[in-house]
């Protein structure tokens, strides 16, 4: 298993609840998770229900057609898993601000390891 972070990877899906989330096949320009993640790899995600201003972003799993939903980081429940409610959703890939590495204007680096809350900018050459 491996863990795979993959541009432009966004599907549909129908599941309800707080379980794994079955997606169902990619926007018009994207890619399906099995194709970019491959079966049983692990990835930053996204899930949205925008008619019930429910979201959640988190790690997971693919494996099976399903997205697991192993850790979450930021949610509209308090940063705890969502009881997503029916309707469409939109599964997707993505980067958490808190898992990013980035520059600063002045070009420093800026990272926060593991989660720390503890920012570092390291001025660079």
């Amino acid at each position: 298993m491996a863990f795979v972070v993959s541009d432009r990877v966004r599907e549909t899906s129908t599941s309800v609840g707080t379980g794994p989330f079955a997606v169902t096949g990619a926007f018009t320009g994207y890619t399906t998770f099995a194709a970019a993640i491959g079966n049983g790899n692990s990835t930053y995600y996204t899930i949205t229900n925008d008619a019930a201003g429910q979201w959640e972003v988190g790690v997971g799993t693919f494996s099976a057609g399903s997205v697991s939903r192993d850790l979450v980081l930021t949610s509209s429940n308090s940063d705890t898993l969502v009881n997503f409610s029916a309707g469409s959703k939109e599964v997707f890939v993505t980067l958490p601000a808190e898992r990013a590495v980035y520059n600063n204007p002045d070009g420093s680096l800026v990272y926060d390891p593991a989660g720390s809350a503890i920012i570092y900018a390291i001025a660079l050459g």
